[in-house]
């Protein structure tokens, strides 16, 4: 009999920020993209909108206001995680394209459910799946493209770090 996955579904907002070729991250602290380059945003508060939601996280993340220009689309990531009592992460990410209207960049302030170590600039050079999420890897793509794709993103072998 094989082993059954469970997973953990997780719903998230993601903002892209771009200057030229850079895409802005946050260095992530917990959870299974720890130790990578991820996208600013995260969870919806109790009856918070998914606009609202976006500029609280990337606030919260970055230190930066922002305005949401346009949805990207959404798209789903599915990769082994053992947490809990899951053996897998589901995760439905929808994408923001995002520019700044204030604020600046900060480290910031530690917090239960804070994740964020605080930001850096990346070029699509710097990333590769040992050191960034597949939030931003995706992202990278999308910049590139201006598709998100509709096929679920799937990382068989992804590893902790």
């Amino acid at each position: 009999m094989l082993d059954e996955k469970k997973y953990h579904r997780s719903f998230g907002v993601y903002g892209i920020y771009q200057q030229d070729s850079n895409l802005l991250v946050i260095e992530k602290s917990t959870g299974p993209y720890k130790n990578r380059f991820d996208l600013p945003g995260g969870s919806l508060e109790d009856g918070e909108s998914l606009i609202d939601a976006m500029k609280r996280e990337f606030f919260e993340e970055t230190g930066l206001e922002i305005e949401v220009e346009h949805n990207i689309g959404i798209i789903d990531f599915k990769l082994p995680w053992l947490w809990r009592e899951f053996t897998d992460l589901h995760h439905i990410a929808v994408y923001y394209k995002v520019r700044k209207v204030g604020g600046t960049l900060i480290v910031p302030e530690q917090f239960q459910g804070q994740d964020s170590l605080g930001t850096r600039w990346i070029s699509a050079n710097d990333t590769t799946i040992e050191n960034s999420s597949p939030l931003v890897l995706k992202a990278f793509e999308w910049m590139e493209t201006k598709d998100l794709g509709i096929a679920p993103c799937v990382y068989s072998e992804w590893k902790i770090k």
